[in-house]
């Protein structure tokens, strides 16, 4: 039911003002409650990134033993879930943010205008209705005191005509004065009858027509309201409901980190990773006294065969591996003994009295022999000697150190190589356009770039030998030592970083510096994306290839941080092209 069609509401302005503005100030209450909602999820979602990031072992280096460990890897894929977690919270109270309360506010706003303006629209109808009863008011009144001055005004001619003292002048100015009063109060009664007709009529509009099509536009304008924050409240939840299937994925990957963990597997990671290559020592053998057998130059079978200390004899400069992985014996770590016998006399050796444990002897003078060598187990412990080429370390950790070592040296050896042949190519261009750059400024950035490569080739040589007397393979990755000259040409690095003429690398660096046939091989990779032309660029340099505005080419290979990319045509042309002149997309 309409309110400008309920007789109740038609005249009760004051009280649909004050149920609009309830409803208004319901709206912000709404937007506050979801801002505050949207704050609670936004630091929730910071805890919780936080949390992450503090339990976050990536901290470590990838040559860490516990980075194969799959309890490892399910430890961080739990945190990198729970960090994927934090970001659909975040979504949420992002979501909440923008569909309902900047939604709301700003619709708030428009309904708080429009309002406004029926409001004041039924304000003027109510002005204008008061003034016109204002001016019926004072129609009557004045019509009233008129008519009451012709009577009077009548009373007194009458009077004046029945006196005999009276002249007939006298009696002739008090009709024409009762006459006058009379025609002004009929003039009042007419303007009385007309400002009531319309003040009638005007009231009538008021009531049966501008107030209640006011009314039913406020009543629009409420339902409206209604409406949208009823949208708001569906919202509400929905907007949470949206991002709980990649919520659910986010547990279900946790989940499979934790079924992803393989004890099993662990432990061949631990065995694989700490196995030293030593051999388990021999029994140690009995040592008899009795028989005046010198224990330092016998060379019976009564010796002490190989054992802890003929290890300890052979292996002086390296460590010793019975008790701890990178330690030597310690006298903190032993076994209380049992009492060592007393000393032989001087005329002949009698035979030995052993305490309760005869294997107690023999250790105790291991440990008299070790002890002068070594201060403490715990210290050797936590500070171990530490080399460069890893020989405090077990035969097999140190080939697999050094051929880690290794790898690491080729892959910057290469990234420097492409650095070098990246400044080489922008020399050139610079040379051949001078309004591109000044071929001057890469001077310092070459030497550098040399510099860096002839010390890495050295690293690479010493780590070699070393792997190689570790018994090592050295498989060591190729990389291309190629750069381009002034000329443009393809020139292999000399020692000293200069850019030399030979095109046949010393045979010395044929290990790291070789063209074989499959270099062809590579003009044909595959594209991987594809590119348009913003500008046209000439191509005028060697190493370059031309362009026209618009035109769409392959990339095949991505800037490396020398602000060029080199892309194909369907004819096969190859060739680089600025980074800048084009827009580049990248197939994923």
């Amino acid at each position: 039911k309409a309110w400008g069609n309920c007789y109740e509401c038609r005249d009760q302005y004051d009280i649909i003002e004050k149920h609009t503005q309830s409803g208004l100030e319901l709206v912000e209450k709404y937007v506050k409650f979801v801002k505050e909602r949207t704050e609670i999820e936004q630091n929730y979602a910071k805890q919780l990134r936080n949390l992450s990031k503090k339990y976050n072992l990536k901290r470590i280096g990838k040559d860490e033993p516990e980075c194969r460990l799959s309890s490892y890897q399910s430890f961080l894929e739990i945190l990198n879930e729970m960090n994927d977690y934090a970001g659909q919270r975040e979504l949420i109270a992002e979501n909440m943010m923008m569909n309902i309360c900047i939604d709301l506010t700003k619709y708030l706003q428009e309904l708080k205008q429009e309002r406004k303006m029926y409001l004041m629209e039924a304000k003027k109808a109510q002005q204008s209705l008061e003034s016109t009863y204002k001016q019926l008011d004072s129609t009557k009144k004045r019509f009233e005191r008129e008519w009451r001055e012709a009577e009077r005004a009548a009373q007194y001619a009458e009077k004046t005509d029945q006196d005999i003292n009276a002249t007939k002048a006298d009696v002739e100015k008090a009709k024409q004065q009762a006459h006058m009063r009379a025609h002004v109060a009929e003039e009042c009664k007419n303007d009385y009858a007309a400002q009531l007709q319309k003040y009638n009529k005007e009231q009538n509009q008021f009531y049966f027509n501008d107030m209640p099509l006011i009314f039913n536009k406020v009543q629009d304008l409420d339902e409206r309201r209604v409406r949208k924050l009823a949208q708001g409240y569906i919202l509400f939840s929905d907007t949470e409901k949206h991002v709980m299937p990649i919520i659910g994925k986010c547990l279900e990957g946790m989940t499979k980190a934790g079924t992803n963990v393989n004890e099993r597997n662990d432990s061949m990671v631990v065995i694989e990773q700490n196995k030293s290559g030593f051999e388990r020592p021999g029994d140690v053998e009995f040592e008899d006294y009795s028989q005046g057998i010198n224990r330092a130059s016998s060379d019976s079978s009564l010796g002490t065969p190989k054992g802890p200390m003929e290890l300890l004899g052979k292996n002086r400069s390296k460590n010793f591996w019975l008790f701890s992985k990178k330690s030597k014996l310690s006298p903190s770590t032993l076994p209380p003994f049992s009492t060592p016998p007393a000393p032989s006399p001087a005329n002949g050796p009698p035979s030995p009295k052993f305490g309760r444990d005869p294997l107690s002897y023999c250790l105790k003078e291991i440990n008299k022999t070790v002890k002068p060598r070594i201060s403490s187990f715990r210290t050797l412990r936590r500070s171990p000697t530490v080399t460069e080429d890893f020989t405090h370390l077990p035969p097999e950790q140190r080939r697999k150190r050094l051929q880690q070592k290794l790898e690491e040296i080729c892959k910057e050896l290469q990234k420097e190589v492409d650095q070098s042949e990246a400044l080489g190519k922008m020399k050139d261009v610079y040379e051949k356009n001078p309004q591109m750059g000044d071929p001057a400024s890469l001077a310092s950035q070459i030497s550098q770039t040399s510099q860096s490569i002839e010390r890495l080739r050295g690293e690479l040589n010493k780590y070699e030998t070393w792997l190689a007397e570790a018994g090592g393979r050295g498989d060591t990755l190729r990389y291309k030592s190629h750069t381009f000259n002034n000329n443009g040409a393809h020139d292999v690095l000399s020692p000293d970083g200069a850019h030399s003429d030979e095109s046949t690398p010393d045979p010395s660096q044929a290990i790291y510096a070789e063209f074989d046939d499959d270099f062809e091989d590579e003009e044909l990779t595959a594209p991987i994306g594809k590119c348009t032309a913003m500008y046209s660029f000439p191509g005028a340099s060697e190493g370059t290839i031309s362009m026209q505005e618009g035109e769409v080419l392959a990339v095949v290979e991505e800037d490396k941080g020398d602000g060029w990319t080199r892309v194909r045509r369907n004819n096969g042309d190859e060739g680089y092209i600025p980074t800048s002149y084009v827009t580049i997309s990248i197939n994923k």
